[in-house]
């Protein structure tokens, strides 16, 4: 119980601070910035792995967080991508 007490306080962290850096970045920096943010929701990807690879002994709540942060970290890493490539496109010369 305790395990899941501080992995889930560490969810909730990093929510809060990911919500604040967001709101923070302004529109015109917000694309540029997404390759630097895959980086990160890599090592996102990473802790959630390790998160929901705990086993029996750190209980199915912590199991199913960590399911959910895979999901939606390997979310973020895809559309992040999608939109960097997008944004590449429109910088090629037409020819």
């Amino acid at each position: 119980m305790e395990a899941f007490v501080i992995l889930l306080s560490l969810f909730a962290l990093a929510v809060f601070l990911g919500v604040e850096l967001i709101t923070k970045v302004p529109p015109t920096l917000h694309t540029p910035l997404m390759s630097g943010s895959n980086a990160i929701s890599g090592i996102t990807i990473v802790g959630a792995i390790l998160a929901a690879g705990t086993g029996e002994e750190a209980g199915f709540a912590v199991q199913a967080l960590g399911f959910i942060a895979i999901v939606f970290a390997t979310i973020n890493v895809v559309g992040g991508f999608m939109v960097t490539n997008r944004m590449l496109n429109m910088f090629k010369r037409r020819g």
